[in-house]
């Protein structure tokens, strides 16, 4: 009986021209296709989740073209189609044991015939452990990092305004509060992770993912897991859950540099190496993104605001200096060890709607927001697999912190400072985790887990007229378990159960079911699931206490957590050799117990008006349904298209009322074009229809009292490879110039040209 060996693996398809095979270079399966399964392993020990490709939704991933590497490689036509995978993922050792016809562990199936159709796509989130996209009955989408460098997209953010089933809102440019809204969810019901750490900011007052400064160097793919998920993944993963995963570095030494500039006076700078040597290997890049000069205010709201020319011209500064970390070693065929860290420092000044409403005070004075934002996240796992790769097991220890401070730069009318004493924000989290399969071959396989969570955050003002300080914790032990099997080959199902017991807010146990049916000799895939999720309080909502002159804030330390159960039921088809995908997915969530601010007036015998009282409720039921539809066609073998559709209804049910935020429509296409070798061309049109949105400007001051406009944009993106050393790029973003607003009273950026190099060795 030979032991299997892990190592954490990344994507198995390098775009590198050359060896008779225009567009496409095998990737090498070096010991994945070896009874030890060497480099599959450890990809899931360090991120600690399963891979999914398309299920009923989307397949983002595989087009069928080979993008741009980490590095520069130049991105040419797939014509070999090379296979793809979800960059950055582990892989077990059970995984080389799949039925005939799957990827090894890992990886999808490297092709070298041009006849051949688009790649299997294999995930990792949805059951922690690698399988089949087309095997699993949950929805999700694999973004890898081939697609991330072919689309020129630098920051998160971009990447998901993209994807099905979410509809991203940003306050501002580069470096604006990002809120991601899944399935017509609230942001905070989105469970997001990187490396297998999870990375909600316990600084906020929802306890959100803020997508706003992270950028996507470094990273290995995005796994996008839709549906209640807290069978496996616990509070917050209610609506699903983003999984991040850095790529692993591996082969020679391979140093590049980055230099990108453009508008809004963009200048970006990114560098960094990647390889293996002996037992030992690597990935580091560190980047520099700064931009000045962009204005986030629409005219109509200057007009209201009677807005000087000085607070006209103003605009948005940003700094961003981030650094992604992978490192892995082998300590012996079958035990390794790995470190992933990814730190975000970053300076974000800006001049808001929110300012510029104070112009009677401030006169001709501008008076700026500024936010800092420091945040480190680091994990180690331990990974071992045991008895032939039968039992494979990973030991996770991983700590996060966020520190934000607030303040205000410039000087009143009266000459008064503006709030130079900051307030800050902090958070810290540890997390210790284990997992463990059994591989019990024709049997399926049994996934047992255990993790245990320690969040603190603190709340603080210097303000000498009013100190604040909060200060609060909260332990959280759970427990799972996952049955994942199939009846010859037809009938694939996993089910799961979890228990989270938290010091805060109770107990929970939740579940998840998702069976697929490939009917047999039609390309017919038919999927389902069906499972429970709940949101938890955060400690801001549970205990916060800030006063001030008129006002305060109060946390509610008798909040219940919301909860959900949702299903979904998709059809896929494959036709044309599998050069054509296309399919549909329903869903519909229920959601009770919902978190929403609340307020009323205390009366003072200070005041003639009172106090105004800010804290937090349970209140009311809410119902979220719509269809996700995706079609992927690779007409030639050096050009493919994809196109995703999103419809969605979300309301409160206790009113009738829509949901702010979440608009009913979005389409997105993209196309990828290599006409020669060694130059690619990508173009994407994005439409999202109208959405109800909070007002900045009038009287009413409800939820949904304003109409955001609808919008669409479309972007174009080149890059050619001009030697082994030098790649050049391009990318024109919103080629219209569509002025627009998401959400209401804060545009994005008009049309906007970039353009730089890389050079690679």
């Amino acid at each position: 009986m030979s032991l299997f060996r892990c190592v954490l693996t990344t994507s198995t398809i390098l775009a590198v021209s050359g060896f008779g095979l225009a567009g496409a270079q095998a990737a090498t399966l070096s010991d994945a296709q070896t009874p030890s399964g060497k480099q599959l392993a450890h990809k899931a020990a360090s991120s600690g989740k399963t891979v999914k490709g398309r299920a009923g939704v989307s397949r983002t991933s595989a087009r069928g073209v080979s993008a741009p590497s980490q590095t520069g490689a130049a991105p040419q036509a797939a014509q070999g189609n090379v296979g793809q995978v979800a960059s950055g993922n582990g892989v077990s050792p059970m995984a080389a044991q799949q039925p005939v016809g799957m990827a090894p562990a890992g990886q999808t199936r490297v092709s070298l015939s041009p006849s051949q159709g688009l790649p299997e796509v294999v995930t990792v989130s949805a059951l922690r452990r690698p399988v089949r996209a087309d095997d699993v009955g949950s929805s999700v989408t694999v973004v890898t990092d081939e697609q991330i460098a072919t689309q020129q997209r630098r920051t998160l953010p971009d990447i998901l305004a993209r994807q099905p089933g979410l509809n991203v809102v940003r306050s501002g440019g580069f470096g604006g509060t990002t809120s991601i809204f899944m399935r017509g969810a609230n942001p905070n019901d989105v469970k997001v992770r990187i490396d297998g750490m999870d990375i909600n900011d316990g600084s906020s007052a929802s306890n959100a993912f803020d997508a706003g400064q992270f950028v996507t160097d470094g990273i290995g793919s995005i796994e996008i897991l839709r549906g209640p998920q807290s069978g496996l993944y616990g509070a917050d993963a209610m609506a699903g859950v983003i999984d991040i995963n850095t790529k692993q570095g591996e082969g020679r030494f391979k140093p590049f540099v980055r230099i990108e500039g453009g508008s809004y006076g963009t200048f970006n700078q990114a560098f960094g190496a990647s390889g293996s040597t002996g037992r030992f290997h690597y990935n580091v890049v560190l980047s520099h993104y700064r931009s000045d000069g962009f204005h986030e205010i629409p005219r109509y709201i200057e007009r209201y605001n009677e807005a000087n020319r000085a607070q006209r011209r103003a605009g948005d500064r940003n700094d961003n200096r981030s650094a992604n970390v992978k490192l892995g070693y082998d300590v012996t065929h079958n035990f390794d060890l790995g470190l992933t860290a990814r730190l975000i420092q970053a300076n974000y000044h800006t001049f808001t709607s929110y300012d510029q409403m104070f112009t009677p005070y401030n006169g001709d004075q501008l008076i700026r927001d500024q936010n800092t934002q420091n945040e480190a996240v680091v994990r180690g796992t331990a990974h071992l697999s045991s008895f032939g790769g039968r039992f494979d097991q990973i030991l996770g220890l991983g700590y996060m912190t966020n520190r934000r401070r607030y303040m205000q730069d410039g000087s009143y009318a009266d000459g008064e400072p503006a709030m130079t004493d900051p307030d800050y924000y902090r958070s810290t989290r540890l997390k210790v985790d284990w997992h463990g399969t059994v591989d019990l071959r024709k049997f399926g396989t049994v996934l047992v887990g255990a993790e245990h969570f320690h969040d603190n955050i603190n709340v603080s003002t210097d303000d000498p007229t009013a100190p604040v300080h909060t200060s609060a914790g909260m332990d959280t032990t759970a427990g799972y378990g996952q049955y994942e099997g199939n009846w010859n080959r037809i009938l694939y199902g996993a089910a799961n159960v979890r228990y989270d017991a938290n010091s805060r807010y109770g107990n929970h146990v939740t579940w998840r079911v998702a069976p697929a049916i490939h009917v047999p000799n039609t390309g017919t895939i038919i999927k389902a699931s069906a499972g429970s999720g709940f949101h938890a309080p955060s400690l801001y909502q549970l205990f916060v206490n800030q006063r001030g002159a008129g006002w305060a804030e109060e946390g509610n330390p008798n909040l219940k957590a919301e909860t959900m159960i949702g299903y979904d039921v998709g059809v896929e088809q494959k036709l044309l050799h599998d050069k054509l995908h296309f399919g549909a997915t329903w869903y519909d969530n229920k959601v009770r117990n919902l978190i929403q601010s609340s307020s009323y007036v205390l009366p003072s015998a200070g005041s003639a008006w009172g106090d105004y009282i800010y804290s937090y409720g349970n209140v009311g039921h809410a119902r979220m349904y719509g269809v996700e539809a995706f079609l992927d066609w690779k007409a030639l073998d050096t050009l493919s298209f994809a196109l995703n559709y999103t419809w969605t209804h979300a309301r409160d049910t206790e009113n009738d009322a829509l949901l702010q935020r979440r608009p009913q429509h979005k389409f997105n296409f993209n196309t990828t074009w290599s006409p020669v070798k060694d130059f690619t061309l990508s173009g994407n049109i994005l439409y999202t229809s109208g959405w109800r949105d909070y007002p900045l400007v009038g009287e009413n001051y409800c939820a949904t009292c304003a109409k955001g406009h609808g919008y669409f944009t479309i972007d174009l993106t080149a890059h050619y490879k001009i030697n082994r050393y030098i790649s050049v790029f391009a990318r024109a973003d919103n080629l219209l110039n569509r002025q627009y607003e998401n959400p209401v009273g804060y545009l994005q950026p008009g049309r906007a040209g970039y353009g730089g190099f890389t050079l690679n060795y």
